[in-house]
């Protein structure tokens, strides 16, 4: 099944619907197959931060990625996430993204609603979907503004309601108590906070640092209005701890293809797993 665009996949897909981040080739092929096994929807994600690892050039991840795609049984999206650079959220339409999460969580109010504004105006009418985060905005006593997945940070649901009537955005990131690289499952939501956006809003709500969820609360969350599950650091535990496996177990071997097939393999059953819960 070719690629779809992600605003397509968002509209058909009844449940939550699982973005998982692409570092290398075998986080592809492993997020393809596991979508396949669970006979759902995925979206492929390629960050700003994984760019810079592949020597700061989107083509040769975009394009590996895309062909993965390619080969899907199931539905499947690319979407480029955490953008800071505007130089590189203004490619992305060329590299067949669907959709763009811009990152201006960091910046006042002001300056985050201008940037992710004149985004959201470039990507839609190139049919882009745009995603953008709101954490908990600064200013008050002095605070900082707060990302979406910083921990203790809070979205208020007045405060994200005029965020997306002043940006346009379609999709949006909010602080619910989940936060980025959890390596232990035990992050609690705030269930009545979610709600309280979900009627706030009308556009889909996205959960960042969702590897430290436990199952039962991802679900809870999809039943209670969060959409797009974004999940990376589960991907990576798994590939690690399969090489380590791999290596400890036969340390002779020099063969990258046989230490990167169970790492594939662990991400794969992991993925099935997660997209299995999301369903509802």
């Amino acid at each position: 099944m070719a690629l779809v665009p992600t605003a397509e996949l968002m509209e058909n897909t009844r449940g939550g619907v699982g973005a998982f981040n692409v570092i290398t080739v075998e986080h592809a092929e492993a997020i393809v197959d596991g979508a396949g096994r669970a006979e759902r929807p995925v979206i492929l994600q390629i960050s700003e931060n994984a760019i810079k690892f592949h020597h700061g050039q989107i083509a040769p991840i975009a394009a590996a990625t895309a062909a993965v795609a390619e080969t899907s049984d199931v539905p499947v999206a690319l979407h480029l996430d955490h953008v800071t650079d505007a130089s590189l959220w203004e490619v992305a339409p060329q590299h067949g993204f669907g959709s763009v999460m811009i990152d201006a969580s960091k910046l006042p109010y002001a300056e985050n609603v201008d940037e992710t504004g004149r985004a959201v105006e470039y990507l839609n009418s190139r049919g882009l979907w745009v995603e953008s985060e709101l954490g908990q905005v600064g200013g008050k006593d002095g605070e900082a503004p707060l990302s979406a997945h910083a921990p203790g940070a809070r979205t208020s649901p007045d405060e994200a309601a005029a965020y997306v009537m002043d940006t346009g955005v379609d999709a949006l990131a909010v602080a619910v108590g989940s936060s980025h690289a959890m390596t232990t499952r035990d992050a609690v939501l705030d269930h009545d906070l979610i709600a309280a956006i979900k009627e706030a809003v009308a556009i889909p709500l996205v959960l960042h640092g969702s590897s430290g969820v436990p199952d039962a609360e991802l679900a809870k969350a999809v039943r209670g209005g969060m959409i797009k599950i974004n999940i990376g650091t589960a991907l990576n535990i798994a590939y690690t701890d399969a090489v380590r496996g791999h290596l400890a177990a036969n340390p002779d071997n020099v063969d990258p293809r046989k230490y990167l097939a169970a790492a594939r393999e662990a991400m794969a059953a992991k993925v099935s797993h997660f997209l299995t819960v999301l369903a509802g």
